[in-house]
């Protein structure tokens, strides 16, 4: 059997529209198809792969670790002129802060962010990017833009959101699995 076979005609003859009684079936359905789930759960696996060969090119390029770069990512991304807590970069990147505290140190180290006491609450650390590395991340965006339009092409806004939408469903639910299964060991 052709793998197009049970589908309605409406697929086989290139229509990529699906009927919305077809997409509401589909989600009232229990997922059963395990290799299906395998199929998606090695997709994603390999996303991450590349996701993390890309980083580790742009790490790189500052003489830094791919986890390290993300942190830089994360500041860069969140910081609205004030810094950023650690533990926020730390949730973000669903991290122990003390893993975002001695990693910033060594950035800071290498003069590529600074960190400041909060003037609020001393205790909290605040990281911001210096000119340097704002200006290193701006001169890569040609190269960021280039590759996201074409990573990307597939999808207009409205599907892109809806996609993104989803996957944050999925993180959610695999946080709560994970929070779950640990209760039972």
């Amino acid at each position: 059997m052709a793998f197009h076979e049970h589908w309605p005609e409406e697929s086989v003859h290139g229509s990529d529209a699906v009927s919305a009684t077809r997409k509401e079936g589909a989600r009232l359905r229990p997922i059963g198809n395990l290799d299906l789930i395998r199929r998606f759960t090695w997709e994603i696996s390999s996303i991450n792969m590349y996701l993390e060969e890309l980083r580790q090119f742009w790490a790189r390029t500052l003489g830094i670790s791919g986890p390290q770069w993300l942190i830089l990512m994360a500041i860069s991304d969140l910081d609205k002129d004030d810094g950023v807590p650690v533990n926020v970069v730390s949730k973000l990147l669903h991290v122990d802060p003390s893993f975002v505290t001695t990693q910033s140190k060594l950035l800071e180290k290498k003069g590529l962010l600074r960190r400041r006491p909060s003037p609020i609450d001393a205790r909290v650390v605040r990281l911001s990017l210096v000119d340097k590395t704002q200006k290193h991340i701006a001169s890569l965006n040609e190269q960021y833009k280039t590759i996201r339009e074409f990573v990307f092409q597939e999808f207009d806004e409205n599907e892109l959101t809806e996609f993104t939408t989803k996957l944050a469903t999925l993180k959610n639910r695999l946080e709560k699995a994970c929070v779950r299964i640990s209760l039972d060991f």
